[in-house]
């Protein structure tokens, strides 16, 4: 049985920084597959914030993160994290973490359909 669950979350004010975990259990990794960061804002539509490839490293942002978020794995401890800095209000939303079900790849890493496994999500909230 597969278990995401995410923590990091909190209130902090623009210009801070936060750091989310998610701790993976029970999942298979494949080479090419995705382990990805969302978030959802109220009234929004989910959204991909920043992803890794399994086995190559390689990494996609969505551009409203670029430069301030930085994800990375700790294939030792099977985690996953986010540090985000320079944090902005409309960064506020809930994040979950996601681990992918099928091939990605920058043209479709974002799409919520790449991802059979989900957390229950971490309230991040920035204030002006």
């Amino acid at each position: 049985q597969v278990q995401l669950v995410e923590s990091g979350g909190g209130s902090v004010q623009a210009g801070g920084s936060l750091r989310l975990s998610c701790a993976a259990s029970g999942y298979t990794y494949i080479y090419n597959y995705c382990m990805t960061w969302f978030r959802q804002a109220p009234g929004k539509e989910r959204e991909g914030v920043a992803s890794i490839v399994i086995g190559g490293g390689l990494q996609y942002y969505a551009d409203s993160v670029k430069g301030r978020f930085t994800i990375s794995r700790d294939n030792a401890k099977n985690t996953l994290h986010l540090q985000m800095n320079n944090l902005k209000p409309e960064d506020t939303a809930m994040y979950y973490c996601a681990a992918g079900s099928s091939y990605c790849s920058r043209g479709d890493w974002m799409g919520t359909y790449n991802y059979h496994y989900w957390g229950q999500g971490t309230q991040v909230t920035v204030s002006s």
